[in-house]
């Protein structure tokens, strides 16, 4: 019984510092600092039944290093789902897309069109300011228009102006 005390307070304790240090890089310090208590807590205790008689007991490690390995999965997995966070999508594309900008900003989607120069001729270059869950909706709509156009995506954090998603 110790064994998966141990193992499911491992995969807890990672999962909470994967996502504390995501809300703390989104700006949500307060969050953060819950969730550190939270994970310190868990830390303690799960730490604490490993470490009595481990010299006779090693199975107790063994549980403590596989809910890490699962706990850092399972915390990016729920951190995946959350998509907290904004993205930039940056689309290269052939001038003249007025169909692809027109349902971009249709279904909400903030872009800024900028004249690019490319290798062979003239480009767009679409700045779009989306979150993370909203980002694959957008993909969609670029690839829908033009299945060659270069997509890239960062995550950004906004700092001033723009507008609101």
């Amino acid at each position: 019984m110790i064994y998966l005390f141990i193992f499911f307070a491992k995969v807890v304790e990672i999962s909470l510092g994967t996502l504390r240090m995501i809300v703390v890089a989104n700006g949500k310090k307060w969050l953060g600092a819950f969730l550190q208590l939270a994970h310190a807590l868990v830390w303690v205790f799960s730490t604490g039944a490993v470490l009595v008689d481990i010299n006779q007991d090693w199975i107790k490690a063994v549980a403590f290093a596989a809910g890490s390995f699962i706990g850092s999965y399972v915390g990016c997995f729920i951190e995946e789902k959350l998509a907290m966070g904004s993205n930039m999508i940056t689309c290269i594309t052939d001038t003249g897309n007025d169909k692809m900008l027109a349902d971009l900003r249709s279904s909400g989607y903030a872009v800024t069109v900028m004249q690019g120069c490319g290798m062979e001729n003239d480009k767009e270059i679409y700045m779009i300011m989306t979150s993370r869950k909203k980002r694959h909706n957008a993909v969609l709509i670029l690839k829908k228009h033009d299945q060659d156009c270069m997509i890239i995506s960062e995550n950004v954090v906004p700092v001033n102006g723009g507008y609101s998603f």
